[in-house]
């Protein structure tokens, strides 16, 4: 079994430092992402500030955490390269700003655990480093249109672990279309498909993989 150390404390996901609008954000596209697939039973990654569990179980779904840190009070306590859950237990496994606080060598095999436990789709975030710029317009006859823009970068910059992420996407060595192939071929492998992937235009620092069950 692979044993991880935390890296951040409690005091980390203090509301107001931790939750600003740009994340506050984030918990909405989490929130429905997974609502998306109709699910009654949601299994958490990483628990993080515990809003989203707080919002599901309100919202009457069936919501269950696993995080390594016993001081945040998940369900169940353990490693997201070992999870101690049979196959199909969950509809839906989400895992939001997680994965990069590992090396990358354990990334697909934390992908096949969240498969492997999933019934039907599982849900994904992480950083993107790739510098945007985020514009809105209004127009006549079509309504509010919203994109990102990339800024113009000489290279691509190398990632230097800063106590807490060891890869980034979209940082050297970690391309958005490298992750999204090992994403979408881990999965094929539990009968899974990337649907999509994108960044959010309120929050760009946040990149979502959405990948679902195959018909």
């Amino acid at each position: 079994m692979n044993s991880r150390k935390v890296q951040v404390g409690t005091e980390h996901y203090d509301f107001i430092e931790y939750v600003n609008r740009r994340r506050w954000n984030s918990y909405y596209s989490q929130i429905e992402e997974i609502l998306s697939f109709s699910p009654g039973s949601v299994l958490e990654v990483g628990v993080g500030a515990g809003i989203l569990g707080t919002i599901l179980k309100q919202i009457g779904l069936h919501y269950e955490s696993l995080d390594i840190d016993s001081k945040i009070e998940p369900d169940h306590i353990g490693s997201v390269l070992e999870l101690p859950f049979i196959d199909n237990s969950y509809d839906v496994v989400a895992c939001f700003q997680v994965l990069e606080h590992m090396e990358y060598q354990y990334f697909s095999q934390a992908l096949s655990e969240l498969y492997r436990v999933a019934k039907g789709a599982v849900v994904l975030s992480l950083p993107d480093a790739k510098r945007v710029w985020p514009y809105y317009l209004k127009l006549p006859k079509v309504g509010e249109v919203k994109f990102l823009m990339p800024k113009p970068r000489l290279r691509t910059p190398t990632h230097k672990f800063n106590g807490q992420h060891y890869w980034v996407v979209n940082k050297k060595g970690y391309s958005s279309k490298k992750i999204e192939n090992t994403i979408n071929n881990v999965g094929e492998k539990y009968g899974f498909a990337l649907n999509r992937s994108y960044r959010l235009w309120e929050n760009p620092n946040h990149r979502f993989f959405i990948a679902g069950k195959k018909e």
